[in-house]
């Protein structure tokens, strides 16, 4: 039950005629009297120390217990099982009381501690006298903050509590019970059993204890409970001298923040060890004790999971299917866990049990609550709270589960609410939380002889290298200049058949060598309502040729140590260049298409389309690709909805892919580049051999581009169930890369959102507002054509996509208003031509900029002279160039989210 309601249930107070009224007092210097309830009165001392004080002269004993607001929930990695290893500590003495054990042993004292998920308490029972009293409240105020918390102690006491863990790892229900926390959650650590893991309690350093108790054992997180046959005023005096002499402290405690997520999806997990019955737990997650759901969770549970009377009892036990049934709750001030099991003996089947069982508690909410089921339900309560209440060594115990939550008077003021829960609010309470994607499930399976595999432990890193002797390397390449002008000085312009080829050789290091190709072929019109086969056919190339399977070609390129994914555009080393430019002519010239390799490429591409489609990213770019568009359908520069793409893709067949092949693929039209350590006469030789005959029967004549009109729109689109959103924005700009403001409009995009962290951008929803964890805008202008565009992207939780949309906006308002400063265009210059220094520098960068120089009719005398440009640029000019290209108006703005969220 519930920890909450195991002392909140409905209780008649009848037999609490005993308690003595109030009683006249004179409180010591700075303690301050607080509420009273039934008998139980709290008190304050100047350092935070709650008191409560229970006379009860009914019983000649008295029960002296003390809460401390720390549990296993509080341990950090690596100290799992540190709280109830320190309350074992506890025990070992402080300076004036050395041996704590044999002085309640002379006494005749009853005493103990306990641990728990968010407190630990420590409790003596003892026969009532001044005597016993004073020594108790002695004992407990020194080892609050003077327990010796020594390393030899640590030594002995380890031993002790590893055993403790030890006998619960022979206990089936233990086992299951800890991996089902640990399964459960993902991330809180009510995941972790309270014992700990064996390697942290055999490890775990006594500084680190040291350091845990000095933070949390301390008056102002810890409560003192009195209840017994004791003289109040006389008792809170001793209180106040004993434990008021603690300094308040000046920490803080740590704050505890994790917050588990929903769970998403049923789990399911199984145990097999040695054992002689089969147990079956399922366990779903719960609000906190404090959440009005708790107590009526409670009810369900009693209801549910009592023997003999309840429903699992009734339903499996009764009727032969399991030995014995529970329910009960692990919960606490965080979101705990709900936990209905099964015992069922060994060699019967457990499925059906189980199946049975999650039936049962998933459908307690469709199954109407009877009267006489709430009726004995409360009685019950509130038998076992009368019975706590009429204890005193009950009342320390179970009090402290009321204080961990926040308040003892959460005992009587949840007891006082149990009259108004009913039937409805409890079944109510159970459909919110007892679902299957709420649930886990582990089972208990004895096998004498698991499957284990046992991790070994692994050597030192020094040890593996104590022999090594390193080999001497042979590794070196030239200090080569990457300025435009020694790369035209060093590179070979020519043609090779249809191929403009621009080549490269220089000395790299391990002798790599990048390759890039780009062909063309097919007009508008031979090309219309192809777009999709074109792709799949692209893709189909390195799935088999007439030499190779796809897997026999796979590891001829990995013996060529090809790298790079594609057969366009890959590095490899000089001993392999002429090999790899032969593979690469024959896997585009003799592909065969298998047809199981289609179909499998078929399906693999609608399932990534399908699995991408409800993306808030996706689903946004893509409408805001479709607004912008502006051909018609079948056109190659149409876009495609994934719909569209997904349709075509199964009604494609594959003679449509052979068909194509055959009809368009060919060298008679392209570029090529090769950079790194090769020698060129003889790479010359075999791109003619290979392609310098290759012709395509399709005549090529480029597809020229262009922007249409579009009014600004803003659009949000539901995308449920995400936990991001996205946001998307763009405008279309008349820009080619000739222009003279084209360099301007490169730096300003630079400054404002394409420099990376440090842009006017994430600054600002980034940085300042916190909004976002990656954003940027892009500029885009056409080579030939003046189709431009700017546009800019982030991510953002969906409630704040709206404060990231008005960010944004204000951000860009902000730069078209007053500009960017002399300071931030003196930067970007900086770092974007030292990002393009450094982009010459890579060989297939290098490689892939000439093959598009050379289908533009440039060369890297066009960088050198775009770089001139944006050396003498001053932010006059640059502004003056945002300002007349970037119209904020004219914006278009999608944002995708969960509506739900977003609000």
């Amino acid at each position: 039950m519930n920890p909450r309601t195991t002392v909140v249930a409905a209780l008649l107070l009848s037999s609490l005629h005993f308690l003595p009224p109030a009683f006249a007092q004179t409180l010591p210097p700075g303690v301050v009297k607080g509420p009273s309830v039934e008998g139980i009165t709290e008190y304050r001392l100047p350092n935070g120390l709650k008191v409560l004080l229970f006379p009860d002269a009914s019983k000649p004993t008295v029960t002296v217990n003390v809460t401390y607001l720390v549990g296993s929930r509080h341990e950090n990695y690596g100290e799992t099982g540190m709280a109830h290893l320190l309350e074992h500590l506890m025990f070992k003495g402080a300076p004036k009381h050395r041996d704590i054990t044999q002085q309640f042993a002379e006494r005749g004292m009853e005493f103990n501690g306990t641990t728990s998920l968010d407190r630990t308490n420590y409790y003596e029972v003892f026969a009532a006298g001044d005597a016993n009293l004073k020594w108790a409240l002695d004992m407990e105020a020194e080892r609050m903050t003077k327990s010796f918390i020594a390393q030899k102690d640590l030594d002995s006491e380890m031993t002790v509590v590893r055993n403790e863990y030890e006998s619960g790892e022979n206990n089936p229900f233990g086992v299951l019970l800890k991996r089902i926390q640990s399964v459960a959650y993902d991330w809180h650590s009510y995941g972790r059993s309270t014992i700990g893991n064996r390697s942290d309690i055999e490890n775990v350093r006594i500084a680190n204890l040291q350091a845990f108790y000095h933070t949390w054992y301390q008056p102002d997180n810890a409560v003192l409970l009195v209840a017994g046959k004791f003289e109040p005023s006389k008792t809170l005096a001793w209180i106040s001298k004993s434990f008021g002499v603690i300094p308040k402290p000046k920490r803080k405690l740590p704050p505890f923040w994790t917050v588990e997520p929903v769970q998403d999806g049923e789990r399911n997990f199984t145990v097999r060890r040695k054992g002689d019955v089969q147990i079956v737990l399922v366990g779903y997650k719960v609000p906190s004790g404090l959440h009005d759901d708790a107590d009526r969770l409670s009810f369900m549970s009693q209801i549910i999971g009592d023997t003999p009377t309840g429903r699992l009892h009734k339903q499996l036990v009764e009727t032969g299917k399991a030995a014995q049934v529970f329910s009960f709750g692990l919960t606490g001030y965080q979101p705990g866990i709900q936990l209905f099991g099964a015992v069922v003996k060994l060699g019967q089947p457990i499925e059906p049990v189980r199946d049975e069982l999650i039936a049962a508690v998933e459908g307690f909410a469709k199954t109407p609550v009877t009267e006489e089921e709430m009726e004995r339900t409360r009685r019950n309560f509130a038998n076992g709270i009368e019975k706590a209440l009429n204890d005193p060594q009950q009342v320390g115990v179970a009090m402290s589960e009321q204080i961990a939550l926040g308040d003892w008077r959460l005992l009587f003021q949840g007891r006082d609410n149990l009259p108004n829960i009913t039937a409805q609010q409890v079944a109510e309470a159970a459909g919110r939380y007892l679902k299957r994607d709420n649930r886990t499930v582990g089972i208990f399976i004895p096998e004498d002889s698991p499957l284990r595999a046992e991790i070994g432990a692994a050597p030192t890193a020094a040890g593996i290298l104590k022999d090594y002797k390193a080999k001497e390397s042979n590794l070196t390449s030239e200090n080569f200049d990457p300025s435009q002008d020694n790369i035209m000085a060093r590179t070979e312009i020519s043609q090779i058949g249809g191929i403009k080829a621009a080549l490269l050789p220089k000395k790299t290091r391990g002798q790599t060598v990048a390759v890039d190709l780009r062909l063309h072929w097919g007009d508008e019109k031979s090309q219309f309502g192809k777009a999709m086969v074109s792709a799949l056919t692209q893709e189909m190339l390195t799935r088999g040729t007439t030499r190779y399977t796809r897997t026999q070609l796979a590891d001829e390129l990995s013996r060529l140590k090809i790298a790079g994914g594609s057969v366009y555009q890959f590095e490899t080393t000089r001993e392999n260049l002429a090999a790899a430019l032969r593979l690469q002519a024959h896997v585009l010239k003799d592909a065969v298409f298998p047809e199981s390799e289609f179909e499998q490429l078929k399906q693999q591409w609608i399932v990534a389309l399908e699995a991408d489609r409800n993306e808030p990213a996706t689903k946004a770019g893509q409408a805001m690709s479709e607004y912008f568009d502006h051909w018609p359908k079948g056109d190659p520069r149409a876009v495609m909805t994934i719909d569209e793409q997904i349709a075509e893709i199964k009604a494609m067949k594959l003679e449509d892919v052979k068909a194509y092949h055959r009809d368009f693929y060919g060298a008679s039209h392209g570029e090529m580049s090769i950079v790194g350590d090769f020698d060129k006469d003889e790479a010359t030789k075999i791109v003619q051999e290979t392609l310098g005959g290759w012709q395509s029967k399709a005549p090529y004549a480029r597809i020229p581009d262009a922007n249409a009109e579009r009014k600004a729109i803003t659009r949000f689109i539901d995308t449920p169930d995400k936990e991001n959103g996205f946001f998307t924005a763009r405008m279309n700009v008349d820009l080619n890369t000739a222009d003279p403001d084209y360099a301007a409009l490169e730096l300003a995009n630079y400054i404002f959102g394409d420099g990376g962290l440090k842009s006017r951008l994430m600054d600002r929803i980034r940085q300042k507002d916190g909004l976002s964890y990656g954003g940027g805008s892009s500029l885009t202008a056409g080579d030939i054509d003046r189709a431009g565009s700017f546009t800019i992207s982030a991510i953002a939780a969906p409630q704040n996509l709206k404060k990231l949309d008005a960010a944004i906006r204000e951000e860009l308002q902000r730069v078209v208003k007053d500009g960017f400063t002399a300071a931030e265009v003196a930067g970007a210059k900086s770092g974007l031509l030292q990002q393009r220094l450094q982009n010459r520098s890579k060989d297939n960068v290098l490689a892939g900029a000439w093959t598009n120089y050379l289908y533009l009719g440039r060369t890297f005398d066009f960088s050198k002279q775009h770089e001139e440009r944006l050396k003498s640029l001053t932010a006059e000019q640059v502004n003056a160039a945002f300002r007349k290209a970037i119209n904020p108006v004219q914006l278009s703005v999608i944002t995708a989210g969960d509506s739900s969220k977003a609000k």
